[in-house]
């Protein structure tokens, strides 16, 4: 939610939370969970939060920094960024191709 409507990361709170698809989600603010729940698909990540470099480049299911992200097209896509490796770096370098491949690839893990 933040990163939509601050444009950047922010901590939740235990105590302000909701669960949506099976996931628990939690906000800073009472506010921005009610956002969240007039219209949840619009603040969900790409890729169900997996990396989204990792999903396009290697068609897997890769941890994210959620200090790392990129907003385009009001969607939300997260990266890994660890170890001398930010792959939003790597996914700015080739970005149509790797969310063509990302689109793709997560289309299937959604239908398994």
């Amino acid at each position: 939610m933040a990163y939509l409507v601050q444009g950047r990361a922010v901590k939740g709170s235990a105590s302000i939370v909701t669960v949506h698809r099976g996931a628990t989600f939690h906000f800073a603010i009472a506010a921005h969970r009610d956002l969240f729940l007039k219209d949840p698909e619009r603040y969900l990540p790409e890729y169900g939060g997996w990396c989204a470099y990792a999903m396009g480049a290697r068609n897997e299911k890769v941890e994210v920094d959620p200090e790392t992200f990129k907003v385009k097209d009001g969607r939300v896509y997260l990266f890994y960024n660890a170890y001398f490796s930010n792959t939003l770096t790597a996914w700015n370098k080739n970005e149509a191709l790797l969310q063509a491949a990302a689109d793709r690839n997560w289309t299937a893990f959604k239908h398994k």
